[in-house]
C-alpha cells in the first residue's frame, strides 16, 4: 500500500466513525480523536518521511501511530468531562439516560448544560420515546437554558413523530387477530455501540390495532440477548407473550 492509499484509508475511516457514541449516548471522542489524529499524523509523517529520503510509507505509518495515541488521549479527556459534568449537575438525568427512561424538559436542559451536542440530545430523546407538548412559556424557558432551536423543534414535533401507542402488556387478551408484522420498520441510529434494537409490534390501543414502534434498549448485563414478544392464538383469542432478556 503506498502512502496515498494509507492516508486515504485513515481519512475515510475517521469520517465514517466520527459519529461514534459511548454506552450512554455521548460522542465517543476517544475513538473520534484517535481516528482523526491518526489521519493527520499519517499525513504529517508522510511529508516528513518524504523530505527525509523518500521513506514516505514508513513516515506515514509512524506518524499515524503517534496521531492515534495523541488523538485518543485528547478525545478521552473531553468525553470524561461531559460525563462528569452531567453526573455532578444532574445525576438523576444521567441515570434516566443510561436506562432509556423518558426525559423531562429539565433533563433536556441538563444535557445541554453538560455540553452534549444537538445530535446526541436528539438521539436520547428519540430513544427514550419521550413526547412533549410544549407551551410558549416552556419553549422560552428551554431557550433561556441554552437548549438549541434544533433540539426545541425536535421536541415540538415528538407528538407526531413518536408513536403514542404503548407496547402491549404481558397477558393482554384480544379477540381479533393482529395484522401482519411490519418488516420494513425504520431503524434509526443507535445512541450507543452496545444498545440492542427491540423491534416494534402490534398492540390493541383503544378500539383498534396500532403499531408500537421499536426502540433501542441497553442490555441488563454483558452478552444479554433479547427474545421478542409474540401474539399466541389460544381458544379463539390472541394473548400477548411478552419479550424478555436472557
Amino acid at each position: 500500500m503506498n502512502y496515498r492509499q494509507l492516508i486515504l484509508t485513515l481519512v475515510s475511516t475517521s469520517v465514517l466513525l466520527s459519529g461514534c457514541y459511548t454506552y450512554n449516548g455521548q460522542p465517543d471522542r476517544t475513538a473520534n480523536g484517535a481516528l482523526l489524529g491518526g489521519a493527520l499524523g499519517a499525513g504529517s509523517g508522510a511529508l516528513i518521511g518524504n523530505a527525509a529520503g523518500h521513506h514516505t510509507a514508513e513516515g506515514a505509518a509512524i506518524g499515524g501511530a503517534v496521531g492515534l495515541l495523541t488523538g485518543a488521549l485528547v478525545g478521552n479527556a473531553m468525553e470524561q468531562q461531559h460525563r462528569e459534568a452531567l453526573r455532578a449537575q444532574a445525576p438523576q438525568t444521567l441515570a434516566r439516560v443510561e436506562q432509556g427512561q423518558p426525559l423531562a424538559t429539565a433533563d433536556v436542559k441538563a444535557l445541554a448544560k453538560a455540553g452534549l451536542s444537538d445530535e446526541v440530545i436528539i438521539s436520547q430523546i428519540r430513544n427514550s420515546r419521550s413526547i412533549y407538548h410544549l407551551s410558549t412559556a416552556e419553549i422560552i424557558d428551554l431557550r433561556d437554558a441554552g437548549v438549541s432551536q434544533k433540539v426545541i423543534e425536535f421536541m415540538i414535533n415528538t407528538a407526531t413523530t413518536v408513536s403514542d401507542a404503548p407496547a402491549p402488556s404481558p397477558g393482554m387478551v384480544v379477540t381479533q387477530p393482529p395484522p401482519p408484522v411490519v418488516y420494513q420498520e425504520v431503524i434509526y441510529p443507535a445512541p450507543g455501540p452496545d444498545y440492542i434494537w427491540i423491534g416494534g409490534c402490534w398492540t390493541w390501543y383503544g378500539s383498534r390495532w396500532c403499531w408500537a414502534r421499536g426502540h433501542w434498549a441497553y442490555p441488563p448485563h454483558r452478552g444479554a440477548y433479547w427474545y421478542g414478544g409474540r401474539w399466541e392464538s389460544r381458544g379463539g383469542s390472541h394473548v400477548w407473550v411478552g419479550g424478555y432478556w436472557r
